[in-house]
């Protein structure tokens, strides 16, 4: 069974001993750079992901303010841990992640970012509904949003 749960004391330590495969290096923060971040921000929404009592991934999201004075709903990021890796999982774990959007934040867009190169990552979300704004983030990656449904 997919679950999300919060970040909470039982859960901290094993969401800082998640790892991404090598090819992934660079598309996303460790998890103790994320939840650092998530800690000083105070924006985000840090959350484990699990497989029956597994924890198998980390995410983060939150309304972000933009230039103009608006916010918008970001997944900020997402990892499957490398030994979860090629079992569908991520599909499984961004759906979810989107129903509880949905749910917690009614006719809200989602919006997230993927650096060009990561085509897998690419593939995933534009399968989910998430297509191109012509937009780039402030460090040069691709934005892309979800409309609501």
């Amino acid at each position: 069974m997919i679950t999300i749960h919060d970040v909470t004391l039982e859960n901290y330590k094993g969401i800082l001993e998640l790892k991404i495969s090598a090819e992934q290096k660079g598309f996303i923060e460790t998890p103790y750079e994320c939840l650092a971040e998530a800690a000083e921000c105070g924006l985000y929404t840090p959350v484990g992901l699990h497989v029956d009592d597994h924890l198998a991934g980390f995410a983060m999201y939150g309304f972000l303010p933009e230039e103009d004075g608006k916010e918008r709903l970001w997944i900020d990021r997402f990892l499957i841990d490398e030994k979860y890796q090629g079992k569908g999982l991520g599909t499984c774990f961004m759906k979810e992640i989107i129903k509880e959007l949905e749910y917690k934040y009614e006719q809200q867009p989602i919006y997230l970012s993927v650096y060009v190169e990561n085509e897998a990552a690419i593939h995933l979300y534009k399968k989910l509904g998430f297509s191109y704004t012509g937009e780039l983030d402030i460090n040069g990656e691709l934005v892309m949003a979800r409309k609501i449904q």
